[in-house]
Formats: structure tokens, C-alpha cells, sequence
């Protein structure tokens, strides 16, 4: 099959790699560079790196929305388009010229957590489980019948991040079964994604990543925990503004005011809360780097405890 392949972040990759691996991928699709780093260069993604060193054609357009565009994706006379975080819009023109049309491997189970950031508001959402869907994609916001789909579990110490690498493996097997069917002759059935249970993943924002600690411990473990490591949780930590990476929810608060420093160890750093406590393991200064709670008392041995 001649394939087209539309994808731009890290999580992109290993399905390009499934992708590649059996078929005729004759060109790939990602955003343009972007400025990125402390000199503001521009920045290949991930996926045109892989694609160059498969030496695979790479295709930048800002938009697949103009006539040319268009008619420079028809002129690969790709079977299947297959898209796994792109970044940009496919119009109805876009999907109808490959001759299967339009897969998409999204990181969720649909039709929970459509939309931007499904796996950091799984994590935040406190959910059981989570999974990858391969999707037949339609004109609507991950709307598409579900082709095949495979689940995983979400544990109690899952990052973001680690749960972004285990999904994007998890993505590229799916994808590559589905492969595996439509090269055998057989076209994986589309089943219509049900009605209830549709939610929308917001895309990440920095100022979501500020902790209040009125709020409830066990909510705010789990973001901190769905925002490692981008945007990274911040909040107040007696006068100071630090970023945590890594934090655990107690259930008792001494019945100390939100913000109340209540115990200061080598364990961690505990934050009266809302309700319970968040104990701080790992904690970044302004200017500096990640550091064990430990080592930060080390530096403020002045710190305020409430205890």
C-alpha cells in the first residue's frame, strides 16, 4: 500500500515506525519548524527527523486547505492516510482522496477525552484506565467510527510522561494490527463511537498548572502527577514560588489553613490542603533544577513549620 503519513510530536514516532516497518510510506506530513531553545532557532519535529533518516519525502504546508495543497497530496495517490497528532485540521477534501480514507491513532479510549491533551486529563481526572483507539476519521473533533482499540491501566505513580511513552507504544501495535488486517484483505469494522460518555480533552495551559491549596490533596497529587513533565505544577511554598514534580496525597491536614507548611523531612515537605496534605518530594527553584525535598531544606533551613 502506498501510505501517507501525517504526524509531528514525539508520541508520532514509533507508529511512523509500525507504518514504515511493512509498507510504502511515500511521503510524510508534519508542521513546520518552529522556534524552539534559548537562541529562538528553528526546530525540525520529531516526526520529520524520523522521516529523514528513513528517507522518506517530508511535506511542511502551513495549511492543507488551499487547492494546492491539496493537489499536491492527491498526486501521491496514497491508499491510506494515517495521522497520529498532526496538529492540523484535514478537511472533508483531505479525506476523501486517499482510497480508504483517514486513520487516526488518538490516546484514548473514545469517546472519552477527545480533543488535545487526553492523556495528561486522564491522569488528572483520576481515571482507572486508559487506552489508544484506532479511529476512521470524519469531519468532526475525533467523532470517527473506532476501527480497533486496546486498554491500559493508569497506576497511582503514572507521570504524564510515562504514561505518553507507554501509549505511544501501545498506539503504533494497534495501528499496526489494523495494518496487518487491511494488507490480508480485511477492513477492520468501523463501529460508531456511542453517544454518553463523550469528553473533551482541553489542550494543556501553564496557568492550569498553578496549585490552590485550598483544594483537595488527592486532586492536587494527580495533577502534578498529569503535568510532569509539561507544564509542570507550581505554587507557593512559604514566600516562595516552586515548581513540583513529584508530590503524594496524605489524609490529614492537622487542621492547619491551605498553605500551612505542617511537617518538613527528608520523606518530603508536607502542605496542609483543602483537604489533606500534599507532601513535596521533588521541587525546582526559580533558576534552578529538580531537587529531592531533602536537599531543599538543606537551602532553607528557615522554613516556617506549622506543626
Amino acid at each position: 500500500m502506498r501510505i501517507v503519513f501525517a504526524g509531528t510530536p514525539e508520541f508520532a514516532v514509533a507508529s511512523l515506525g509500525a507504518a514504515a516497518r511493512h509498507h510504502e510510506v511515500v511521503a510524510v506530513y508534519t508542521q513546520p519548524d518552529r522556534p524552539a531553545g534559548r537562541g529562538r532557532g528553528l526546530m525540525p519535529s520529531p516526526v520529520k527527523l524520523d522521516a529523514i533518516a528513513r528517507g522518506i519525502p517530508v511535506f511542511q504546508p502551513e495549511t492543507l486547505k488551499t487547492p494546492e495543497a491539496q493537489a499536491q497530496l492527491r498526486a501521491l495517490q496514497p491508499d491510506l492516510m494515517i495521522v497520529v497528532a498532526y496538529g492540523l485540521i484535514l478537511p472533508k477534501a483531505v479525506l476523501a482522496i486517499p482510497t480508504h480514507g483517514c486513520w487516526n491513532v488518538h490516546a484514548s479510549l473514545l469517546p472519552r477525552w477527545r480533543g488535545a491533551a487526553p492523556i495528561q486529563r486522564a491522569i488528572e481526572a483520576g481515571d482507572a484506565e486508559t487506552g489508544v483507539c484506532l479511529m476512521q476519521m470524519e469531519a468532526g473533533l475525533d467523532t470517527g467510527p473506532v476501527l480497533l482499540h486496546q486498554a491500559t491501566a493508569i497506576s497511582d505513580s503514572d507521570t504524564g510522561g510515562q504514561l505518553h511513552d507507554r501509549l505511544a507504544q501501545l498506539g503504533a501495535q494497534v495501528l499496526s494490527d489494523g495494518l496487518g488486517l487491511l494488507r490480508a484483505g480485511i477492513k477492520p469494522i468501523p463501529r460508531p463511537q456511542p453517544d454518553a460518555g463523550v469528553t473533551y480533552a482541553h489542550k494543556l495551559d501553564k496557568a492550569q498548572a498553578r496549585l490552590d491549596w485550598s483544594q483537595d490533596a488527592a486532586a492536587l497529587a494527580r495533577r502534578v502527577r498529569a503535568f510532569n513533565p509539561w507544564p509542570v505544577a507550581e505554587a507557593s511554598l512559604a514566600g516562595e514560588r516552586v515548581r513540583i514534580h513529584g508530590a503524594v496525597a496524605l489524609e490529614d491536614n492537622r487542621g492547619k489553613a491551605p498553605g500551612t507548611v505542617i511537617a518538613a523531612s527528608r520523606e518530603g515537605i508536607d502542605i496542609a490542603c483543602g483537604q489533606g496534605a500534599l507532601r513535596l518530594r521533588v521541587v525546582q527553584r526559580e533558576g534552578g533544577k529538580a531537587i529531592t525535598a531533602a536537599d531543599y531544606l538543606n537551602a532553607r533551613r528557615d522554613l516556617p513549620v506549622e506543626g
